[in-house]
C-alpha cells in the first residue's frame, strides 16, 4: 500500500511538473497556430492516460520517458520545429555553433524529436502490451518496433493531409520539411532507430534481472 502511494504520488509531482512546463512553454509561442496543432498530440495522448488509468498506470520508469518526451514536444511546439534555437544556445555555451561544429545545413531538432518518439516511447508500449497480457518474450521486444514504426508513417500522413489543408506558410511550418524531399523517411527511420536501440537495452536488463529473480527464489 505504501509503495501504490509512493507510485502515484511520483505520477501526479511529473504531471504537475508537466503543467509548469507547458504553461511557461505556451506563453507567446513562435506561431500560435502551429503550437495548437502540435498540442493535439499532448491532449490525445493524456485523454488516453485518463480514460484508461483504472486499467493502466505506468511504471516510473515508463512514466518518465514519457515525460521526457512531452518536455521536448513541447519545446517544439512552443518554437516550432523548425526553429528551436539550439544552435544559439550551444554557441553560448561553447563559443561555436553546434551545427557549425557537426557539418549541419538545417535545424535538427525535428530529427531529435522523431528519434526521442522511438527512444522513449518504446518502452511503455511495451509495458501496456504486457499489461494487456502479451508474455515479455521475444515478441513484446519486436511489436513496439513496429508500433513506433507504423504510428510514424500515419502520423507523417497526417502531416502531408494537414499541410494540404492548410496550404501556405502555416502548413509548411507544421510539415516542417525544410526542403528536404526524404524529410519522412529519415524521420520515420530515426524513431524506429530510436525504438529498436531501447528494445535493445530492454532485452539486455531483462536479462541481467532474470538470474537475480532465480537466485532469490
Amino acid at each position: 500500500m505504501a509503495t501504490d502511494r509512493r507510485h502515484r504520488r511520483y505520477l501526479l509531482t511529473l504531471a504537475g511538473l508537466f503543467l509548469l512546463i507547458w504553461g511557461a512553454l505556451a506563453i507567446d509561442p513562435f506561431n500560435r497556430h502551429d503550437w495548437l496543432l502540435e498540442n493535439l498530440l499532448v491532449v490525445g495522448l493524456a485523454a488516453a492516460l485518463l480514460l484508461g488509468h483504472k486499467h493502466y498506470l505506468p511504471s516510473d520508469s515508463a512514466a518518465t520517458l514519457i515525460f521526457l518526451y512531452l518536455c521536448i514536444h513541447q519545446l517544439g511546439a512552443h518554437y516550432t520545429y523548425a526553429n528551436v534555437p539550439y544552435n544559439d544556445w550551444w554557441q553560448a555555451l561553447t563559443g561555436e555553433g553546434l551545427n557549425e561544429q557537426l557539418g549541419w545545413e538545417r535545424n535538427q531538432f525535428d530529427r531529435l524529436a522523431h528519434f526521442s518518439y522511438g527512444l522513449l516511447l518504446a518502452y511503455p508500449m511495451r509495458e501496456v502490451l504486457i499489461r494487456l497480457g502479451l508474455r515479455p518474450g521475444i515478441w513484446s521486444l519486436i511489436l513496439p518496433i513496429d508500433i513506433v514504426l507504423s504510428t510514424s508513417a500515419i502520423y507523417e500522413l497526417i502531416e502531408w493531409f494537414g499541410a494540404e489543408m492548410l496550404g501556405g506558410g502555416l502548413g509548411r511550418t507544421f510539415l516542417a520539411t525544410q526542403n528536404d524531399r526524404w524529410d519522412p523517411q529519415k524521420d520515420m527511420a530515426l524513431a524506429a532507430g530510436g525504438a529498436l536501440i531501447a528494445m535493445i537495452v530492454t532485452g539486455i536488463m531483462a536479462r541481467v534481472r532474470r538470474p537475480r529473480r532465480a537466485s532469490q527464489a
